[in-house]
């Protein structure tokens, strides 16, 4: 069965349009995914140019049911060619089109969805309400528990996946953000990614929130009013959990290859240790979706925008996950 994978633009005054036709240019020889590409359909055949990719770009509704590339454009009125970073109409436009992938995901339309990078900052100033894509399309999708799951892959092949029991926080708010149901929601649902991996020992390592996990109440309670409890009643569901563990020891274990997933509780403690071993090929996977979703773990560069010098590395990452994904599903 041949994959459906839709690919939402993202901000195009960033570099989420040159990091998506630069994957694609990889993985179109590998099989025969199709991918809809849901942007601004001119500015995507221009840059396609400007890169010298020529990519067999076709539009949405042409004659060739069975082409490769399809162009998307859920506006018939195209961007202004030379927009600048941070553009409140890229912005607008690019909720857009993350709505319309989504959309078209619930339709069971595609069969994943993956996104390239947004600024959650000009989307606001452009008089959106937005928190993070996760988030947008948690809501959008109306499944109120879900978790961010973030892979990366070091030179030598070592896997580090780290799902996030909070996620776009302020520091100051975790704490009285984590609950129960929660952490043990993001450790059922780091099992399940475990398993749906082809992982089925899905061992899952649980962080404390402070240092040395606490050190048994001394250092902050949270590990034994809040975050013991969770995996306590994990381990009551028959789900390999083990913690809450102090963060630091925890994550070299993991990188060892001694638990297959890891539980943070807020957002640096999960990514510092992820984005040293795989800056460049991490991917944000959304747990608890009705339907794939994945991105690039990099946001929207606008400092390298229109140079060629982004590197598609996390795009192909997240491209080929979501293959992966879809393939598993589709077997049952």
């Amino acid at each position: 069965m041949t994959n459906r994978i839709g690919i939402a633009l993202g901000d195009i005054t960033g570099i989420g349009p040159e990091v998506t036709l630069k994957a694609l240019a990889v993985e179109i020889p590998n099989g025969d995914t199709r991918y809809l590409l849901i942007g601004d359909a001119e500015h995507t055949r221009a840059l396609d140019r400007q890169l010298g990719l020529n990519l067999p770009l076709e539009p949405s509704g042409g004659p060739d049911e069975r082409a490769r590339i399809v162009l998307c454009q859920p506006s018939p009125e195209a961007l202004p060619p030379d927009l600048p970073a941070g553009s409140p109409v890229a912005a607008r436009a690019a909720v857009a089109w993350l709505r319309e992938g989504a959309e078209r995901c619930l339709r069971q339309e595609l069969d994943a969805l993956v996104t390239a990078p947004v600024n959650k900052e000009t989307i606001v100033r452009a008089g959106v309400a937005f928190v993070g894509q996760t988030e947008y399309l948690s809501q959008l999708a109306g499944t109120e528990h879900t978790a961010m799951m973030l892979l990366g892959q070091d030179d030598r092949g070592r896997w580090l996946r780290v799902a996030l029991a909070t996620t776009h926080l302020p520091l100051k708010l975790v704490a009285e953000n984590l609950t129960g149901a929660k952490i043990e929601r993001a450790i059922e649902l780091a099992s399940l990614a475990c398993r749906n991996l082809g992982l089925p020992r899905a061992r899952v390592g649980v962080c404390g929130l402070n240092p040395h996990a606490g050190e048994g109440g001394l250092m902050g309670t949270e590990e034994l009013t809040v975050i013991g409890p969770a995996v306590l009643a994990a381990q009551s569901r028959r789900i390999d959990a083990v913690g809450p563990l102090s963060a630091d020891a925890l994550f070299y274990h993991a990188f060892k290859g001694e638990y297959d997933a890891v539980v943070a509780m807020y957002h640096d403690q999960g990514l510092v240790p992820l984005k040293m071993i795989g800056f460049d090929t991490g991917v944000n996977w959304t747990l608890g979706l009705p339907f794939i979703r994945t991105s690039p773990d990099h946001g929207t560069a606008y400092d390298i925008a229109g140079q060629g010098k982004a590197n598609p590395s996390s795009m192909v990452a997240a491209i080929r996950l979501a293959k992966q994904l879809a393939g598993r599903r589709a077997l049952g």
